[in-house]
């Protein structure tokens, strides 16, 4: 019924800058908070940043400064831009969001992840 899809990933040299947008589309009454999260192997998913659905933001102390996430309530879309890349950045980015559907049903922020993109930052 909901579905995320992000895009925007790819290979890029440390100190550039990438992009990813997150797009939702289905049986969307309003979209709640939303999130994106990444992932390198061996390690856990972990936060990166985080939007409302009236603005407020939140980062990871490792990202402050560098990323900024954004949303575009009208088309459904949750953007992260990413500067100043490290090597340490490159991971497979997730975006979630809680969402409303038209017929009432409340799904969370752990109940709809998109499929990915990956991010490689290296010379």
């Amino acid at each position: 019924q909901v579905q995320l899809v992000e895009s925007g990933g790819g290979l890029v040299q440390p100190g550039g800058s990438l992009r990813l947008s997150c797009a939702a589309s289905g049986s969307i009454f309003s979209i709640n908070g939303m999130g994106w999260y990444r992932q390198a192997p061996g390690n856990q998913r972990e936060l990166v940043a985080s939007i409302t659905s009236g603005g407020n933001t939140n980062y990871a102390d490792s990202v402050k400064g560098r990323f900024t996430i954004s949303r575009d309530n009208a088309k459904n879309t949750v953007y992260l831009q990413m500067n100043s890349l490290k090597p340490e950045d490159t991971a497979v980015y997730y975006c979630n969001a809680g969402i409303t559907t038209e017929n009432g049903v409340l799904l969370t922020r752990n109940d709809c992840w998109g499929q990915g993109t990956e991010v490689t930052v290296s010379s």
